[in-house]
């Protein structure tokens, strides 16, 4: 035998061909693989992350159930109920006692009501427009339109109990600035805007009316910039002037916008409150439904109760316009 035929062969691994056991059908041990857990099973947040979590969610919801959801259930149970507010031994069922109260014998509802009413028509038929061409002219780009938009703005952002007490000053009948423009500053030629039960209600509405413009007018301009610009040079090539435009192309398009706007002028009629209790506390013609509930529920008599039965009224009267929008809006959802 030759040196060569001795020489043990040792076999090469071909790349990608089976690996033959050895004989004995036994197969040395491999060295084992770690595999990596999926992605989906690894942990993102930490327990502490969770804790965090769960606290900034929690606290805010819990304050939300507490101040806004059961207070609301509380309004609606003791709308049937007589309470004086001391003891919660003293709480009454009397059924829709309140109710037939409120609607039959209270002499100031039905004004309020009245009220409320105006002070939406009102809103819809002056401020509204006017916030409507202030954006159409604040869109064009003009000069100092910042300026502009922070001047018609500001009253929105003050308080109302301030506007309230501005426009005290500016309907005072002896330094008054109206008064003393038409010479009505005089003994015997006084003006009492606040206390003529035929004027202080339409007194407070121009007041109303000089900070619900700015609202509008930040609405509608917000409207008018997200039309496509390409609609515009469109409806001017097509030789359309500045109000066919508007008519035919931009206005069609706010229809959004005015659905916003309709909902916020309607909240705003039924909210209105501030205005009227710093000018003369809604008397004298001035009546309307967040009064009567302060008056019945915060006054001498605390007719908790009674109080309460006009809050349900109020809510009644904004659920009739809150859900159809609502509905409509969750509509146009589904579709999209």
């Amino acid at each position: 035998m030759s040196a060569s035929d001795s020489t043990p062969v040792i076999p090469v691994p071909v790349p990608g061909a089976t690996e033959v056991p050895p004989p004995g059908g036994t197969r040395a041990p491999s060295t084992p693989q770690r595999r990596k857990p999926p992605y989906g099973h690894r942990r993102l947040l930490t327990r502490r992350d969770r804790i965090a979590l769960g606290f900034m969610a929690g606290l805010p919801t819990l304050l939300h159930v507490a101040l806004v959801w059961v207070t609301a259930f509380a309004s609606v149970a003791l709308a049937f109920t007589t309470w004086d507010g001391i003891g919660f031994d003293a709480i009454k069922w009397v059924g829709l006692q309140n109710f037939r109260e409120l609607f039959d014998s209270n002499p100031q509802f039905w004004p309020a009501v009245q009220h409320n009413v105006v002070w939406f028509v009102v809103l819809i038929a002056i401020p509204t427009p006017l916030g409507l061409f202030l954006a159409v002219q604040l869109d064009k780009n003009i000069r100092f339109t910042r300026v502009y938009q922070t001047a018609f703005f500001l009253p929105v952002v003050v308080s109302l109990a301030v506007t309230g007490f501005v426009w005290q000053l500016v309907y005072n009948p002896d330094t008054g600035l109206i008064n003393s423009l038409i010479g009505a500053n005089k003994p015997g030629h006084y003006i009492d805007w606040i206390g003529d039960p035929d004027l202080n209600l339409w007194a407070v509405l121009v007041a109303a009316c000089w900070r619900h413009t700015g609202y509008m007018m930040i609405l509608y301009l917000a409207g008018l910039k997200g039309v496509d610009p390409s609609l515009r040079e469109a409806s001017s090539l097509d030789g359309a002037n500045e109000w066919q435009t508007f008519k035919n192309v931009i206005f069609p398009t706010l229809r959004p916008t005015n659905t916003i706007v309709l909902v916020v002028t309607i909240i705003e009629s039924l909210r209105a409150f501030d205005l009227v209790y710093v000018f003369n506390g809604g008397a004298q013609g001035t009546e309307l439904l967040s009064i009567l509930v302060t008056n019945n529920i915060i006054g001498e008599s605390s007719r908790i109760g009674y109080g309460s039965a006009i809050a349900v009224v109020l809510l009644v009267i904004s659920l009739v316009v809150i859900i159809p929008y609502l509905v409509s809006t969750f509509r146009k959802e589904r579709r999209a």
